[in-house]
């Protein structure tokens, strides 16, 4: 995050452009490990080593420690100031914000990004308790096969082809896998919570990222990467 200038770091939207406040954070917290380095004489691109937790949020059999009510409410339409009056006054605040009810219906949009599905191939019966209830179809049984060929028998059309689909180790019952598009799925966890036999589970996943020169994390809660729901 060092600017042309040796010493001065900066980031968000001054680096960037407009993006949204997480990444200004991330910047931050960036610089802040670049400029304990340069002060203490230490290579930039030298980093604190980063960990990763997971922890099972299932505590019954559908009991969860989070609202998983699927909405599929649309993102609500920003109020914006008149162009006549924006002309006008260069110092107005162009957008007017949500109103109450667009407030609600936008929040109900929010996903758990931080809770991702966690899949135990053994324990599945292949009853299609997932498949009936997922709210997005993003499941599907199927025999395995090439990509293109499994792309092609989803219960979903794959739109993003960049996204790696998770493809199940084989089912007890008959040989088949069970497929994930993440890229689809919404992380309700209506699959855990219908599942009979608990083959699925839906995991707290924490990205551990240690202050420089320090024992002291910060947890951030975000997509695994390389979790048991990231298929490649």
């Amino acid at each position: 995050m060092q600017s042309t200038l040796s010493g001065v770091f900066f980031g968000g939207d001054a680096a960037w452009g407009p993006k949204n406040i997480i990444w200004a954070v991330a910047h931050g917290h960036q610089a802040a490990i670049s400029i304990h380095n340069l002060c203490s004489d230490v290579d930039l691109n030298e980093r604190p080593p980063q960990g990763m937790n997971l922890v099972s949020q299932k505590m019954g059999m559908s009991e969860w420690s989070y609202h998983n009510d699927y909405n599929p409410s649309p993102r609500q339409k920003m109020s914006h100031v008149e162009l006549t009056k924006r002309f006008e006054s260069l110092d107005l605040e162009v957008e007017l914000g949500f109103s109450l009810e667009q407030t609600v219906h936008e929040v109900q949009r929010c996903l758990n990004c931080d809770v991702e599905t966690a899949f135990n191939a053994p324990a599945c019966i292949e009853c299609d308790a997932c498949i009936d209830i997922c709210p997005v179809q993003c499941l599907t049984i199927t025999s395995n096969g090439d990509e293109a060929d499994l792309r092609a028998r989803l219960s979903a059309p794959a739109t993003n082809l960049d996204q790696d689909l998770y493809v199940s180790a084989p089912l007890p019952q008959t040989g088949r896998v069970m497929v994930k598009d993440e890229n689809v799925c919404v992380h309700c966890g209506l699959c855990a919570e219908r599942c009979p036999t608990a083959a699925w589970d839906m995991d707290l996943f924490d990205l551990q990222i240690p202050y420089a020169a320090s024992a002291n994390f910060i947890r951030i809660g975000a997509m695994s990467p390389s979790g048991a729901n990231r298929g490649n």
